[in-house]
């Protein structure tokens, strides 16, 4: 506590005095372009990994990073993407899900957690979708692997059960939503980002409009190479192996200002943010 009062005491010297004209913007009302839904872990900070300020992001927040499906419960989850969306006109969503997860350690053994923690049992139970899949259709891989391919699956759990909301649905129907799955990796400060087309998760970099495949992978980047994937009854990666790819010799992202589903600033800050690059 007595760090935590420190804390409040540099932030009003420090940043809060040489930050005046921004709070006092935000007294006036919150402008996000981007809903962030993101595990409670310690380790995940959103605006610190996607280095954005204040306001910029609407930041949801639980154990596993989970949206219930619409009509399944009636906590604050939906209430918040309805009000992100609705209210605060948000286009872009990200699930971030993150490396050595807990949550998703717990969904692996749901089991043993219902005496010692029934209020966790009951919430990962959301999560059931993703359970189910991993234990029918991953019967090959253990420990670390397997729970690397939960962490992955799970968020595109959690984006499925988003289009169960009528206003997502609605505003995707009309190509005003989109939504955008993540991968964040605490070892090396990495940032996957989920590809429809490849079905895999790729450097989010790939996914810029400027970027040309043929100049090779950024430095630093995870590529994706896939074993046969089991027959499932879904259009989700089934399995990605992430190798890191340490040439620095090669280039890859150019013109980083150029994205169609964030505005310039916010895009390069992301995108720096996750890469490393300043």
């Amino acid at each position: 506590m007595k760090r935590l009062i420190k804390g409040l005491r540099e932030f009003k010297t420090n940043y809060f005095s040489t930050h005046t004209e921004l709070f006092e913007q935000l007294a006036h009302g919150q402008k996000p372009r981007v809903l962030f839904i993101s595990c409670s872990d310690s380790r995940v900070d959103p605006n610190l990994i996607t280095q954005t300020d204040i306001g910029e992001l609407f930041v949801i927040r639980n154990a596993g990073n989970i949206i219930p499906p619409y009509g399944a419960a009636n906590g604050g989850e939906g209430a918040a993407v309805e009000y992100a969306i609705h209210a605060l006109g948000i286009e872009q969503i990200v699930v971030c899900g993150h490396s050595h997860c807990g949550a998703m350690k717990g969904l692996l053994q749901l089991d043993k957690l219902q005496e010692d923690m029934p209020l966790v049992h009951d919430w990962l139970k959301h999560a059931e979708a993703t359970r189910r899949l991993i234990k029918e259709n991953y019967k090959t891989y253990q420990t670390e692997e397997l729970l690397e391919i939960a962490i992955a699956e799970n968020v595109l759990t959690q984006i499925e059960n988003l289009r169960t909301y009528p206003v997502v649905h609605s505003r995707m129907y009309q190509g005003k939503l989109k939504i955008y799955g993540w991968i964040y990796h605490i070892e090396t400060g990495e940032v996957l980002a989920y590809d429809p087309e490849s079905h895999s998760y790729v450097h989010p970099q790939s996914q810029l409009g400027e970027y040309d495949p043929l100049d090779g992978p950024v430095a630093g980047e995870f590529t994706v190479s896939h074993a046969p994937p089991p027959p499932i009854a879904c259009d989700f990666p089934h399995r990605q192996h992430y190798e890191v790819v340490n040439s620095a010799d090669n280039g890859g992202l150019q013109g980083s200002s150029s994205i169609s589903w964030l505005p310039p600033e916010q895009a390069e800050r992301i995108y720096r943010g996750s890469n490393g690059r300043k």
